[in-house]
């Protein structure tokens, strides 16, 4: 994906809803020695680099505040913030504001799913028809992207799985990213699971999504696949037809589920498909970058998550505090455990931040080429997450214990390359922690009296 200021004729619903874009950081994790032990004898605090980069966002006027947090296993996390809930406001952005995160909701999804993947309730290749039947004899475009007629359609090859809505491997479209005729079928049958602004806003439609969960379901069964089923990556609207699987699995509204089984029992109560009113106060205004100026689409005030949605938009729909998604991070990197409650079991977290990508599966081209894609979120090496599209990006390595976040409020996601940088600064700020961790150990090892370096034993006598 390509970064650069948008102008105002490129802004599209393609776009703004977007955000993928981020963790190239896994990998590189494994050349560090991980863990706080092993910045033990420097001041591991400072995080100079997202500190710096924060105030030039921020203090250039690109964006109304930023905050960053930072946190290993399961300590508490380091808070790093600037600027106000509003550009010229003057509340100050905090580890308790209110952000739209927009896909970074789709880990969270796809964790909820695998809690009744670990109930016994799914399995990972459950075939979806058995829990939707709509879905039983899907068609699939010939041409991709390709007219919607009999001679462009041919029968599925074979069944959705749960593992391929997990992974954007179902051949299920996206209205932000196809741009063909099933594009306007998307939005015709309220196949559109997002919102943005009550403000009209020049390229992007005003389609209406589907009043339920349900109705969203059985009109996407009606429409056909962008892709055989398990062929090619494809970001989509999968992780919101797991809403409905959840609803019909679990007896509950994938809203009660969410609460009851994962926001409660992680302590994340700012955690919302609306915003309640008597919240409002920490909630941040939402920006469209035009020509490099960020004006307000969504203000807080007034903003279109202040509504009840058509429906829990599960791919895309929540709104989260730094504190909160921090909660659900360090519930992941204690493999299914936080403060003393168990809200799933350690082999569940392993698979889920794992790669389940369908062997027959291609990304070659895709948003994840090179990585791989476990329960809703981007797999590269140890590291699992995922971003918004209103700029937000979030991660948890696996392996260390290094939970990060970053939170700011812009449309389109790639106006600015936060979400790519994001990943980068940690490691410049890890890789300068792990250089003065050794310069302290070095110097530890030199007997003051001389100046020579003497073995650990005479150091210890």
């Amino acid at each position: 994906m390509a970064y650069g200021m948008f102008e105002a004729d490129q802004l599209s619903r393609r776009s703004l809803l977007r955000g993928g874009a981020m963790l190239g950081v896994g990998s590189a994790l494994a050349g560090f020695p991980m863990g706080t032990a092993a910045f033990a004898q420097v001041d591991s605090t400072t995080w100079p680099i997202i500190r710096g980069k924060i105030s030039e966002y921020v203090g250039g006027g690109k964006v109304a505040n930023m905050v960053a947090a930072l946190g290993w296993g399961q300590d508490p996390f380091e808070l790093i913030s600037q600027g106000t809930l509003q550009i010229d406001g003057l509340t100050p952005a905090n580890a308790d504001s209110l952000y739209r995160i927009y896909s970074m909701t789709k880990p969270i999804t796809g964790i909820a799913t695998m809690m009744l993947v670990e109930d016994g309730e799914l399995t990972l290749d459950t075939p979806l028809a058995e829990i939707l039947p709509a879905f039983a004899n899907m068609q699939v475009q010939k041409e991709y992207d390709g007219a919607i007629t009999e001679d462009n359609l041919e029968p599925a090859n074979g069944p959705i799985t749960i593992r391929q809505l997990l992974t954007h491997t179902a051949g299920l479209g996206y209205g932000i990213v196809q741009t063909g005729p099933i594009k306007q079928a998307y939005e015709s049958n309220g196949v559109s699971p997002g919102q943005v602004s009550r403000i009209p806003i020049p390229g992007i439609g005003r389609a209406e999504p589907a009043e339920s969960l349900e109705k969203f379901a059985d009109e996407l069964a009606k429409l056909p696949l962008v892709y055989q089923p398990g062929t090619k990556w494809s970001y989509s609207v999968g992780l919101d037809l797991l809403g409905r699987v959840i609803e019909v699995v679990s007896g509950m509204s994938f809203d009660a589920f969410l609460s009851q089984r994962l926001f409660q029992p992680c302590g994340m109560d700012s955690t919302w498909f609306k915003v309640p009113a008597s919240e409002v106060s920490r909630f941040t205004t939402n920006y469209a970058i035009f020509n490099g100026i960020p004006l307000p689409i969504d203000p807080a005030a007034g903003s279109i998550y202040l509504d009840d949605p058509a429906f829990p938009f599960g791919g895309a729909g929540l709104v989260s505090s730094p504190s909160d998604y921090d909660r659900f991070l360090r519930m992941l990197v204690g493999k299914g455990e936080i403060d003393g409650t168990r809200v799933m079991e350690a082999s569940t977290v392993e698979i889920a931040t794992s790669d389940i990508l369908p062997s027959t599966a291609d990304v070659t081209g895709t948003w994840v080429e090179g990585q791989r894609f476990g329960a809703g979120g981007r797999v590269t090496g140890t590291a699992f997450g995922w971003g918004g599209a209103a700029g937000t990006a979030a991660f948890a390595d696996m392996e260390s214990g290094l939970r990060a976040a970053m939170f700011t409020q812009y449309m389109p996601s790639n106006a600015y390359p936060i979400q790519q940088d994001f990943p980068r600064w940690v490691l410049q700020d890890l890789a300068k922690m792990q250089s003065d961790a050794a310069a302290a150990e070095a110097a530890e090892a030199v007997d003051p009296a001389d100046g020579a370096a003497q073995p650990a034993e005479a150091n210890n006598s």
